[in-house]
């Protein structure tokens, strides 16, 4: 089950609700959390949950036991947002950023949506910072109970701007070239291997997403960068490498062989990932594991509709985000149908 933004964690604590809705979708054997805050500079949007304080992993602690109940594992997405935020969600907290450009579109708010706002650039002596609050972050998930850790380096959010050309406009060790702006992803990898064992990580990609104004429209310069990031952490042994990408381009199957373990693959951001998606990677070869998104979101026994060809239930759009019960653990199960 891939990553899926949901805005129920009130006030940035998971409950038993959240717990519900994880339980609930044991069934697909590997559940990625939603995109969690490492800190709390590091949260985006409302109500999203975080891995840096006692409540929240007392939280989490709910959503792991009810995951291994049900059989499956559950791995914590790390998203620190970067500039795609806005102080208003984080008790007036400044958003920080690889330079000071303002991202575009809108930020959603308590008081309605209102630009992003402009970013403060983050100095080179904050950096190991950053990689400090991943690194504990991961530390807190694994003592709540959770299997491991996905660092999240795609999606147009911190560690995808620095990786991003038109984000990313620094002139010391992290800026300017392939090299420098493929490093944070891959120091803060290298720190959470090292912190919690290389088995417990994965790390999630989008080259060439062009989201959230983080371009990257020079093919050779994204290579590049792609590159040095995969082989900067091949040696690690982490427990899979995800990328959200066209499954069928020369690049996924570049960073696939480069990579050298179990790569996870779905159908592109913009695509339902349907049964027949999931069975074209995996038959090919193009991926080893395939992450599905939106059909769990009606669906919490999908392993099941699928293996047994049942009908699916359709998702609400309208309860994607935020709310409660309704649109997040009231869709029926099949014994329920």
């Amino acid at each position: 089950m891939a990553p899926l933004t949901r805005n129920r964690a009130k006030g940035t604590v998971p409950g038993e609700l959240n717990a519900t809705y994880y339980g609930q979708r044991a069934g697909a054997g590997l559940i990625v959390t939603e995109g969690s805050q490492p800190s709390a500079v590091g949260q985006g949007y409302l109500d999203t949950p975080g891995f840096h304080s006692p409540e929240q992993l007392a939280g989490w602690r709910l959503a792991a036991d009810a995951v291994h109940e049900g059989g499956g594992h559950l791995v914590a997405q790390l998203m620190h947002a970067g500039r795609i935020a806005h102080p208003d969600n984080k008790n007036g907290l400044e958003s920080v950023a690889p330079s000071a450009l303002q991202a575009p579109g809108e930020m959603v708010t308590a008081e309605g949506r209102t630009e992003n706002t402009v970013p403060r650039a983050l100095e080179t002596d904050e950096i190991p910072g950053v990689v400090e609050e991943f690194v504990t972050a991961a530390k807190n998930a694994v003592e709540a109970g959770l299997d491991g850790v996905e660092v999240h380096s795609a999606n147009g959010y911190l560690l995808h701007q620095f990786l991003g050309q038109s984000s990313n406009q620094r002139t010391d060790a992290y800026g300017g070239s392939p090299e420098n702006r493929a490093r944070l992803s891959i120091e803060v990898t290298r720190a959470v291997a090292e912190a919690i064992g290389a088995d417990r990580v994965g790390i999630r990609i989008s080259p060439a997403h062009n989201i959230q104004g983080v371009l990257e429209e020079d093919e050779a310069e994204t290579i590049a960068a792609y590159r040095t990031l995969v082989d900067g952490i091949a040696d690690l042994g982490l427990a899979y490498l995800s990328i959200l990408a066209d499954p069928t381009s020369d690049l996924v199957a570049d960073l696939k062989e480069r990579f050298g373990g179990p790569v996870m693959l779905n159908s592109g951001f913009s695509s339902v990932t349907t049964l027949e998606d999931v069975e074209k990677i995996l038959d090919e070869g193009l991926g080893d594991v395939v992450a599905v998104g939106r059909e769990f979101l009606a669906n919490p026994d999908l392993a099941e509709r699928w293996r047994t060809g049942a009908e699916l239930n359709e998702p609400d759009p309208e309860t994607f985000y935020g709310g409660g019960a309704e649109g997040y653990t009231d869709y029926p199960f099949l014994s329920q149908s």
